[in-house]
Parts: structure tokens; sequence; C-alpha cells
């Protein structure tokens, strides 16, 4: 997918803005003939929507563009699939992404973990949350006793809050298939489906502690109509992922710009805290892949769900043996 489509008459005008963004939004990964990158396209898509987000984000963004000395500019996409088939084209080379999302960034997009979020009281988790509407006097046992009561809004399929959490925590031990189970399922992010569940076009739906906050910020008439009925454990918080073959020099910028950013005394870091604060951060802690283990033993505690309801022998043994190898990892981490 291309952001910006520019004519050739409009490039010869243009050549140096122009080359810059059609790099990196044609494929190239934003690199010139000497390897050096040029631009960087960076992915957002947080549970707040774009329109909320763009302006939280984009301070941040200038900086990092300081900081690395190319251009970076956001790139939007309406879900997390969209996002992850950027970065696997090279139209993204760094990217904000949930855990489970940057497992398949991982895994299928050449992407690599170079930061971890950290939140204004030192976590580095949150937790999925499932809402209705204050007064409906909907309890979570009404929740599970289904009987396609219900219209649920879930979140996106790469979601880790939205839709892995509530199936692995909350659903999955319940012997519950969330569209066996209601009226209707329609997906959306976190925003969305506060929205409609203050609106009255769900009765249930997921969100988390995140957008919990940023909805009582932003839209505190329909924070006050929302009433947390189940909270997950906690879950890792998202991370910052890069292209693993981005220029390693630039690479190591943004590694650095992540891991500073906020950090130390004086003006300049007052006010990238001041920037943090808004996104409801308070840091970037560093992290590689083996930080989303947790995550990756939720994929495969699901996986293991799907080929027991399916009758697959072969997928159950494949998703038992992956359990078996995530938890043995755990066992041996510190």
């Amino acid at each position: 997918m291309t952001q910006f489509r520019i004519s050739r008459r409009l490039m010869g005008v243009m050549a140096g803005a122009a080359l810059a963004v059609g790099l990196a939004s044609c494929g190239s990964g934003g690199e010139g003939k000497a390897g050096q990158a040029e631009a960087i396209n960076f992915a957002i898509l947080p549970a707040e929507g774009q329109s909320s987000s763009g302006p939280l984000w984009q301070p941040l963004l200038d900086d990092m563009s300081k900081a690395v000395g190319v251009p970076v500019k956001p790139y939007f996409a309406s879900n997390y699939t969209v996002l992850v088939e950027a970065m696997r084209g090279n139209q993204i080379q760094s990217a904000w992404f949930p855990a489970k999302t940057a497992i398949e960034a991982i895994d299928r997009a050449n992407g690599e973990v170079v930061a971890r979020i950290v939140d204004p009281e030192g976590n580095d988790s949150y937790s999925s949350t499932l809402i209705v509407k204050k007064g409906s006097g909907i309890t979570l046992q009404d929740v599970l006793s289904c009987g396609k009561k219900y219209d649920f809004g879930i979140g996106d399929a790469l979601s880790t809050s939205g839709t892995l959490a509530p199936l692995t925590f909350l659903f999955n031990p319940e012997g519950i298939v969330p569209e066996q189970c209601f009226k209707t399922v329609r997906s959306a992010n976190h925003q969305a489906n506060s929205f409609a569940v203050a609106n009255g076009l769900v009765q249930v739906a997921t969100s988390n502690t995140i957008n919990t906050i940023f909805i009582g910020r932003q839209n505190p008439a329909i924070a006050d109509q929302l009433v947390e009925i189940w909270r997950s454990p906690p879950i890792p918080e998202a991370g910052i992922v890069v292209r693993s073959d981005l220029d390693p020099a630039v690479k190591e910028k943004i590694r650095t710009f992540f891991l500073t950013y906020g950090r130390g005394e004086g003006a300049e870091a007052d006010r990238q805290r001041e920037i943090l604060k808004a996104l409801n951060y308070s840091g970037f802690n560093p992290a590689d892949e083996t930080y989303l283990n947790p995550v990756r033993e939720m994929v495969a505690d699901q996986a293991l769900s799907e080929a027991k309801a399916k009758g697959d022998a072969g997928a159950v043994q494949r998703a038992e043996a992956e359990l078996q190898r995530l938890r043995a990892l755990r066992e041996v981490q510190p």
C-alpha cells in the first residue's frame, strides 16, 4: 500500500522530498544507492485511533527525526494485519506494535525488537478488560452464560489485549467460542468498542487498562458510562520494532533514541517527559524478542484450543510441543 502518489512532473520539481517519501513507500526500505536510509516510515495503530493518537505521537517522531538524521513519518492503517504486511513489503521500517503484532512482524516481516514501553508507574505490562454499560446490570457470569443474548465487541485479530488475552484467560478455559456464544461479534479498536458500549450498539466489549486512561482523559462523558467486569493477568506492553535489515547505523540510532528518551536531567529531558506523559509512558526499556515469550505461550494455547476443536491431531501435537518449549524457556529464565 503506497501512502503517497507523486506524478513525474511533481517529482521533477520536488526531487529531494519525493525521494525520501517515494523510496520508503515503494518497498525499497527508504535506503539510497549507498545503503543509507533516506526516510523512516513509523507505523502506529494504538487503541485510541488515528485522530487521537496522531497529535500525541508527532512530537516524539519529530524528535526521532532529529536524532536519527532522516525524516520520520507516521504511517497509519486500518488494522494490524495491514501494518505487518506493510513492514513485510518494506513500506514501513519501524513501528509501535503490541506484543502479538510484534510477534507477527518478527515471524513474517523481518522485524526486530529494540525496546519496550514503560508506563508512568514504571510497569512494562498492562491488562485486557471486559466492559459493559453502567447501569446495564450485566455481570461476568451473565456474559459467560452465553445464549446469544448480547452483541459483543472484540478487538483486531492481531490485538493482544483485544482478542488474544480474553480468549486465553477468559473464554478458552470456559470452552467458549465467541461466535457461538454471542448474538453478534464485531471487530474494532478499543476506542470504537468503548463508544459502541456507551451508545448501546454492543452490550459487552474488550478493552484494556491503557484505553481506560485515554477514554477518561479525552472523552470523560463516555468513560463515565463504562464499567469493567473482568481484568486479565498482566501482559507484556507494546514494543518498538524495526526491520532487521535496516541500515545498522540507523537502527542503532533508533535504539539509542528510544532508550535515552526522557532520561536524565535538564530542560530537554523535562520536555521529552511531557511528551511521554501525553502518551501515558515514562520511557522505554531495552528488549529483544524474548520478552514476547509469554505472549507466544498465549498464541500456542489458542492454537491448541482451535486444534482440539477441529479434532486435528497433528496440530494438537505441534501446539503442545510449542507450549512445552516455551514453558521450559520460562523455567530457566531469571
